[in-house]
């Protein structure tokens, strides 16, 4: 327990560095991932972050939070998973983008990702290919970040334009080596421990990041 008690706080007082280096923007930012094509375009073909159709935006049911706060899917990977928003939203919306955000998978795991949609949208943007990142070492994710350019040769031109759409410069966007060390940090955070996901059967899903 104590040590459990010293990882938080210890990923309590990191946080407000790493967030220093993810400014808040201002503004809503969830109607801009449907409203711009080349977002759009990077979102849903190569982040895998799909907030297109609110239709589809619909968690299996007896998925929930064992806290009992709300759970509200927002956007879907092409896989069926979800990103999901933590909690009740503000006023007019922007409030309601500042909440934690948790991915759930339909492999069972379930996980923190980000202290707001700002915050998520720097990490898709970034490091696309994040989910591949829990459990590698430096050297096998530079060679995930390495294929992922082989395929797409264009890839920072499309993140550097998807970026301008949403109003946000290129050029001061966080590093990949920063958003991770971000996932690490919130996984084992305070905050973490208030977005434990339970199943259909009532049972806790697995941590997304061990």
């Amino acid at each position: 327990m104590n040590g459990s008690n010293a990882s938080a706080a210890s990923a309590a007082s990191a946080a407000p560095a790493a967030r220093a280096e993810i400014p808040a923007r201002q503004g809503a930012l969830l109607p801009l991932l449907v409203a711009d094509q080349e977002v759009v375009d990077f979102f849903v073909g190569i982040a895998d972050l799909d907030a297109t159709n609110p239709a589809d935006q619909h968690l299996e049911d007896g998925v929930r939070l064992a806290s009992g706060a709300r759970l509200e899917q927002f956007a879907r990977a092409g896989s069926g998973d979800a990103f999901c928003f933590v909690g009740e939203g503000g006023e007019g919306g922007e409030g309601g983008e500042e909440r934690p955000v948790v991915y759930v998978s339909l492999d069972g795991e379930a996980g923190l990702l980000a202290l707001g949609l700002a915050e998520l949208v720097r990490l898709c943007l970034v490091a696309p290919w994040w989910r591949d990142a829990p459990g590698r070492t430096a050297g096998e994710l530079r060679a995930v970040a390495d294929e992922y350019r082989e395929d797409m040769p264009d890839l920072d031109r499309r993140r550097d334009r998807a970026a301008r759409a949403l109003g946000l410069d290129p050029a001061v966007l966080p590093s990949e080596a920063a958003v991770l060390a971000r996932l690490g940090e919130l996984s084992r955070g305070p905050v973490a421990a208030t977005c434990l996901v339970l199943g259909c059967e009532g049972d806790p899903l697995d941590p997304l990041f061990a």
